[in-house]
């Protein structure tokens, strides 16, 4: 069982708020509702002598699979801002990309 302390879940909670940092509006960290949601429910599932809270798996995959879909939706956006086509091109204009001369082109 995974603990608040250990090592992958800490390595999880890092990533998902370094996400959030990069895709969010406001400039503190502390004042997204998002980011205070979050650290609550890690506090809500901490381990204390008191409790041993079998949540804690459920609440580390969730947060894995939260950060892991706020990821690859912003490299996806920038994949596809980077990549994106202009359109169709005609067939004169294809030609000369690719260094081909059309059969009405008067040759040199």
């Amino acid at each position: 069982m995974a603990s608040i302390t250990s090592k992958p879940v800490l390595v999880t909670l890092r990533q998902l708020l370094s996400e959030i940092r990069k895709q969010s509006s406001t400039k503190k960290l502390a004042e997204n509702q998002m980011v205070r949601y979050i650290l609550d429910q890690y506090r809500k599932h901490q381990v204390t002598d008191q409790q041993l809270c079998k949540a804690i798996d459920e609440m580390h995959f969730k947060a894995r699979s939260y950060y892991d879909y706020l990821h690859h939706s912003r490299r996806y956006k920038e994949i596809n801002m980077e990549f994106k086509g202009k359109g169709e091109r005609s067939v004169e204009d294809t030609a000369r990309m690719v260094g081909f001369k059309l059969p009405h082109d008067p040759k040199p």
